[in-house]
């Protein structure tokens, strides 16, 4: 059987808008015919050729459009439509095709008289685990317009941090691109004819200029070689950390790294703090709380932590206690606060402002990484290019001399 999106009016004259499953095309108009509907569109939402496949590997929800998509919907709640409604109205001003289809999804789901976050749980891909929890809270306690509000308000703090932290690292990742360019185009390019000049005249070449020379005259013969050896190695490095044994590897990696890694356990340090209280104030348990702030969390250290902290709790233990025992993950101001708040019962109001502190402290630490890491760059740029230089003037000097 495939499904169908079909659009069509009633006997009234009414647009609506749904699914069908039928073994072909006429047979779904048939049946949309037999239920007195007139039809307006019919799309197969079957995908039918290995191209329509392989766009769909790139139709991904930005950040970005789900944060508007839940600030319009609040926005539409708070105004006293309907959901159905609501979501039918976002429906059809969405351009992206990808948020497009899965929103008539959960319209189709919601109208069909699923709850808001059981339609929303069917598209992991853009919904989280923490937005579902949410929307499920905010359902018992008749309050979603304000919790949605709050996500959206959530959702671009993360994307401001996010971009924040790419931003830090677009400068140095571009210079040095550029530097290697360079320089493989002196050594592939310059180092070769300079090898064709020197040879025609007895002079002693330096160290420096004669392994410059050598490289470069493998780079001439074998570079291909090399960029082929270069490219499978990357895409099996890439290949193996994004996989379930290799990411914990790559965090573990991460997070060693001297600067970078203080930025990372600050990030991961902001989005546990900022998703366990958030939870814990729509009134989610606490196991449940850190098993979805594990979630995340995208470090999977932290993740492990986090899960191991929630079992801990299961056999009568404290947040404060387990945590205790990573104080390289956790520093001892985050387990003191939280014992604070297990202590007082205002755990969700410490969360808050270990979430506060955390996020102003990663703020910082990006803005002192870009001033670091800028005049660190031009200094090893600066050294290398002087070697490169030194390998060309000084044996055009020597032969200056014998002239």
């Amino acid at each position: 059987m495939a499904k169908f999106r079909y659009s069509a009016r009633n006997e009234l004259g009414e647009t609506q808008a749904g699914m069908v499953e039928a073994a072909s095309r006429d047979l779904a108009i048939k049946i949309l015919q037999e239920n007195k509907l007139y039809l307006l569109s019919l799309e197969s939402l079957e995908k039918k050729n290995v191209w329509g496949k392989f766009s769909g590997l790139f139709q991904k929800v930005k950040p970005k459009e789900l944060m508007l998509f839940t600030r319009q919907l609040s926005t539409l709640l708070s105004a006293k439509v309907a959901l159905s409604d609501s979501l039918k109205t976002l429906h059809k001003q969405i351009s992206t095709p990808a948020l497009k289809d899965v929103i008539f999804d959960v319209y189709t789901d919601v109208d069909g008289g699923l709850y808001f976050s059981q339609a929303l749980s069917k598209h992991p891909k853009v919904f989280s685990d923490f937005y579902v929890n949410m929307v499920r809270s905010a359902e018992v306690s008749g309050r979603l317009e304000e919790t949605l509000l709050f996500m959206a308000d959530y959702l671009e703090k993360e994307m401001r941090l996010s971009s924040r932290v790419k931003s830090a690292m677009i400068y140095p990742v571009f210079v040095i691109g550029i530097f290697i360019a360079v320089m493989i185009l002196i050594l592939t390019v310059v180092m070769p004819q300079m090898r064709s000049i020197f040879s025609e005249v007895n002079v002693q070449l330096p160290f420096l200029t004669r392994v410059l020379m050598g490289l470069g005259t493998f780079m001439s013969s074998w570079g291909w070689a090399l960029l082929i050896v270069l490219v499978v190695a990357v895409v099996v490095a890439v290949r193996y950390f994004r996989s379930d044994e290799g990411k914990p590897v790559w965090d573990e990696l991460t997070v060693g790294i001297p600067l970078f890694g203080t930025l990372i356990k600050k990030t991961a340090i902001t989005r546990f703090a900022t998703s366990t209280s958030v939870l814990l104030k729509g009134g989610i348990s606490v196991t449940d709380s850190l098993e979805i702030s594990a979630r995340v969390v995208s470090n999977q250290v932290y993740r492990r932590v986090l899960n191991e902290t929630a079992e801990e709790i299961r056999r009568g233990g404290t947040i404060s206690a387990s945590l205790s025992r990573y104080p390289e993950y956790f520093p001892p101001l985050v387990t003191q606060m939280v014992a604070i708040g297990e202590t007082s019962g205002q755990l969700d109001t410490l969360l808050d402002k270990v979430s506060s502190f955390y996020n102003e402290e990663v703020q910082n630490s990006i803005n002192n990484l870009v001033e670091m890491v800028q005049p660190a760059i031009i200094v090893v740029l600066g050294l290398f290019i002087g070697l490169f230089v030194g390998a060309v003037l000084l044996p055009i000097y020597n032969l200056a001399s014998v002239f």
